[in-house]
């Protein structure tokens, strides 16, 4: 390990230089980048090299004669040279820490190996494999997507540097999918993938900062803007009026697409409770109702029913009072033996769906029937928004927001934003502040 210095550590001199002392094979000289530190030099070959003919030796600088192409070009390389070699004598300087022209050569060299580990596609297959390993299904399947969507614009079988991801590539991928007919919002989701998965590779040191194509704020006007995909969705909520029709609907046999079906007053039965559920329960996702096992349910210090889990998404920690209506709905599907590992609802089964893939598809497939019977109870009651299980979240906030609880209790109740933000909410409100927010509903 180096040593920290008792005064603070200077900075190597890093210089492109030609190199009359070597002649190559064809009879021209090199450039050599020159790294000075402390009196002594270390030399780098760049690869580059030029006739004698076209350098002045007394100015050291072009000739008149060189073609202003092949100079340009020397130039921009030998820049590049520069910048790469100045950027690690800084960081070495920075840390303060001992060091030689050497050490500023080696440095380079670990970064340049570290970002030849991976490449883009390659590097998503590594972040989807831990995903599987992790459980993590949901990411998993959107990487994966995203993935697939960049070989198909990259060339099958081929892959590309991090560095090749531009502004110019990022501009093209966008024109391909759009003349594919992918959506505003699609392109929204793959395009923050792909930033994310940038953002890991230089946080891991795969790959660096200087061709991030995204733009980091909106002074950077020259960079790819995500924020143009952003669209304002309909956020669709019913009254508390509504609500009160469902709760009121008694499931038919005769009702809807399924009509006839021997399961179909069952389904529609399932499809109001975990509407209703939702609900009450502070908009929990259809996933998280899936997830409910009775372990889940338990009571507090005052002897009330409670209602404590973990956010799929964002993994943060909810714990909800439960009221009159929700423990009605669990009454109906509590077993004469209740065991606390068994699910709430009939929708995953722990003898079957064992495997984190088998309960996210369970889910996906199951989700999507409850979603049409419930447009068959909105039509039913006469409620002329199409219902969804996620209609059931945002009317839970709107019925909060009306009844003018603060948007800081709402946002807690709801885990809204990332984990960060529901951490923050975690610790500046009291759960009696949010039982309180519940009675408005």
């Amino acid at each position: 390990m180096a040593k920290s210095t008792e005064h603070k550590e200077s900075q190597a001199s890093v210089k492109a230089i030609y190199f009359p002392s070597k002649t190559l094979a064809d009879g021209s000289h090199p450039f050599m980048l020159r790294i000075t530190k402390d009196r002594k030099r270390k030399y780098i070959a760049t690869g580059l090299s030029l006739h004698p003919q076209f350098w002045n030796e007394e100015t050291n600088t072009f000739r008149k004669n060189v073609p202003i192409d092949k100079r340009k070009a020397i130039e921009a390389a030998l820049r590049k040279w520069e910048e790469k070699y100045s950027d690690a004598a800084e960081t070495l300087a920075e840390a303060d820490e001992v060091h030689d022209a050497q050490s500023v050569a080696t440095r380079v060299s670990t970064e340049r190996l570290a970002t030849r580990k991976f490449k883009l596609l390659a590097y998503f297959d590594e972040l989807i494999n831990q995903f599987e390993k992790t459980g993590n299904v949901g990411n998993r399947r959107v990487y994966r997507d995203v993935k697939n969507s960049l070989q198909h614009f990259i060339g099958e079988g081929q892959d590309t540097s991090f560095d090749a991801v531009t502004v110019k590539f990022c501009n093209q991928w966008e024109t391909k999918m759009r003349s594919e007919g992918v959506a505003d919002s699609s392109l929204s989701v793959r395009f923050r993938t792909l930033r994310a998965v940038l953002n890991k590779a230089i946080a891991n040191g795969y790959s660096k900062p200087t061709s991030y194509p995204f733009a980091r704020n909106t002074a950077e006007t020259n960079k790819f803007q995500i924020g143009k995909f952003d669209t304002k969705t309909t956020k669709r909520a019913i009254s508390k009026l509504d609500i009160r029709k469902i709760e009121a609907y008694q499931p038919s046999q005769d009702d809807g697409k399924y009509a006839g079906l021997r399961n179909t007053q069952e389904r529609l039965q399932l499809a109001k409770d975990l509407f209703l559920f939702s609900y009450y329960c502070g908009g929990i996702n259809f996933v998280d109702m899936a997830n409910l096992r009775w372990s889940n349910i338990g009571k507090d210090l005052d002897d009330k029913p409670r209602l404590t889990y973990i956010r799929q998404k964002t993994g943060g920690k909810f714990s909800i009072r439960l009221m009159t209506q929700t423990l009605a709905i669990l009454d109906r599907y509590r077993p004469s033996e209740v065991r606390s590992t068994s699910y709430i609802f009939p929708i995953l089964n722990t003898a079957l769906h064992t495997t984190p893939t088998q309960r996210q598809n369970r889910c996906s497939k199951i989700m999507g029937q409850v979603n049409v019977d419930l447009k068959t109870i909105g039509a039913s009651v006469g409620i002329e928004t199409p219902l969804t299980t996620y209609v059931a979240r945002h009317s839970f906030a709107m019925s909060l927001k009306r009844s003018g609880v603060a948007t800081g209790v709402i946002s807690e109740a709801m885990g809204h934003s990332d984990e960060r933000t529901t951490q923050i909410y975690l610790s500046e409100f009291d759960t009696d502040l949010v039982d309180a927010a519940f009675d408005n509903l």
